[in-house]
């Protein structure tokens, strides 16, 4: 540590002696330098906490000592015997008056000898502190070595420092801290809550957030687009030593993370295999493959929610402790199997799908109840659903596809295509056509119905079918030729 202004006026080498009541300024006050100056006002050249050394009084004494304190020197040290014997009345009392401890320096003891002895203390702390460094960087890469290498380098971090170090996860929990205890439930959630939009943004970033136990600096770990977690570690008072260790273990914590990736590829393999076992109707197999890692398939009726997207490593992680159910990757899609059954408040496609597709900018879709045996068909309504999906509705439901109709499966880009390509003769004709023929169609086809509606004369109206009929190239008085273009015409509505 640095010498404080106690620790400076007692060395008995110097022999220096305090002019102002022990009680002005603070005298545990850290100097880390002392510099000597003559000039009107030296303040520009001069930090805080600093120690001014002068051989004169100046000029305007109230106003130069005024421009001191006010920068935060730490005391005003005048050498006698220079140019004056004794140190001016009128320095001392300004001194008094501003807060501003002042000591006098005898001509025996040169300014520089000062220096010496505060750069010496600052030198032999700057070299405490790097041997500290090393210490605790030996101490923590030894833990690395340790069965459960993570706790222990979070451990290990936590006793160096001194400073409580906290893990969230990439599912967005509080997966441990160090030591046990140090940070209350409030610091918990406080912690959790600024965590979660670096998780949410998928990139390498830090943040920093107070708490009832502290600040906190937060730190990602792991690769853009596939976060391992936040580390949080009490940085409060943290200097440029230990703030070395930490650069150290934010490094090693990422690794162990990373060393977990070969189990949980492991893992998501036996998902994948679990689920094309299930799809393939091979459901005692899959439950015999599940049943002693996954855990037991859930029970029927089931909906099956397929979610896609740039983020689905992210996402199936956090499903890991959000999801009940069964869910696995398949290709370029997450695929949820969750229970419909049982109580209505339990997790369930309908709300897990929908969540994980709001924190991860996903799309999808959730088929109707279903059971075990029918899930190609469960999956072919999710696909269905996923293709009406919105940026206000990311995981439509295929309940509420079949509730609109087959008419409804026509809002698709496919369709939308083929029926402007069928309407094309009508368009470049007379665009006023496609809504006289909707109106007619509208109107079950009946001559006198849609002419009042459309305020004609129905003659008028037969001739323009007619003509119609002839760009067209087809003859609209069958039901199926009708129907045709009247779907071609809800297609392009």
């Amino acid at each position: 540590m640095p010498a404080t202004l106690a620790q400076l006026l007692a060395r008995p080498e110097l022999d220096l002696t305090l002019l102002t009541d022990p009680g002005v300024g603070d005298p545990e006050t850290l100097v880390p330098w002392a510099h000597s100056s003559e000039l009107p006002d030296p303040t520009p050249f001069l930090s805080p906490g600093q120690v001014l050394l002068i051989t004169k009084a100046p000029d305007e004494i109230d106003a130069y000592v005024a421009r001191l304190a006010e920068h935060g020197v730490a005391a005003l040290g005048f050498g006698t015997e220079v140019v004056r014997a004794g140190t001016p009345d009128a320095l001392l009392e300004a001194c008094t008056r501003h807060g501003l401890p002042l000591f006098e320096v005898p001509y025996r003891t040169p300014f520089i000898a000062i220096a010496r002895f505060i750069a010496d203390r600052v030198a032999a702390d700057a070299y405490a502190r790097s041997t500290w460094a090393l210490r605790a960087s030996r101490a923590i890469s030894l833990a690395a070595l340790r069965p459960d290498p993570l706790a222990a380098v979070l451990t290990e971090l936590a006793r160096q420092i001194e400073r409580p170090v906290a893990l969230i996860g990439a599912d967005g929990a509080l997966d441990r801290v160090s030591p046990s205890g140090a940070v209350s439930a409030a610091s918990r959630e406080a912690l959790v809550a600024a965590a979660d939009p670096l998780l949410r943004s998928r990139r390498r970033a830090a943040g920093s957030v107070v708490t009832e136990a502290g600040a906190f600096a937060l730190q990602t770990l792991g690769a853009a687009g596939c976060l391992r977690g936040v580390l949080a570690i009490g940085s409060e008072g943290l200097d440029p030593a230990a703030q070395q260790v930490v650069t150290g273990v934010v490094a090693l914590a990422g690794l162990a993370l990373e060393q977990s990736r070969a189990t949980d590829a492991a893992r998501a393999r036996l998902r994948t295999s679990v689920w094309r076992a299930l799809i393939a109707g091979e459901r005692a197999l899959a439950e015999s493959v599940a049943e002693p890692v996954l855990g037991p398939l859930p029970e029927a009726p089931v909906r099956v929610t397929v979610l896609a997207g740039t983020a689905l490593t992210a996402a199936a992680d956090w499903l890991e402790s959000h999801s009940d159910g069964f869910f696995a990757r398949d290709g370029q899609e997450l695929v949820l199997v969750e229970s419909d059954a049982g109580d209505p408040s339990a997790p369930s496609a309908t709300a897990t799908g929908p969540a994980a597709a709001s924190r991860f900018d996903l799309r999808g879709g959730t088929s109707a109840p279903s059971a075990l045996a029918d899930l190609p068909t469960a999956l072919a309504q999710a696909e269905v659903a996923r293709q009406r999906a919105t940026p206000k509705a990311p995981v439509p439901s295929f309940d509420d596809v079949a509730a609109a109709g087959m008419l409804a499966l026509l809002q698709t880009p496919d369709a939308r295509a083929v029926a402007q390509t069928a309407l094309a003769p009508l368009t470049a004709a007379d665009p006023a056509l496609t809504d006289l023929l909707r109106t007619w169609l509208d109107s079950d086809g009946v001559y006198d119905i849609a002419a009042r509606r459309l305020g004609i004369h129905r003659h008028t109206l037969r001739a323009r079918v007619a003509e119609a009929e002839r760009l067209l190239g087809r003859d609209l008085s069958g039901f199926a030729a009708r129907a045709d273009l009247y779907a071609a015409l809800r297609a392009t509505a």
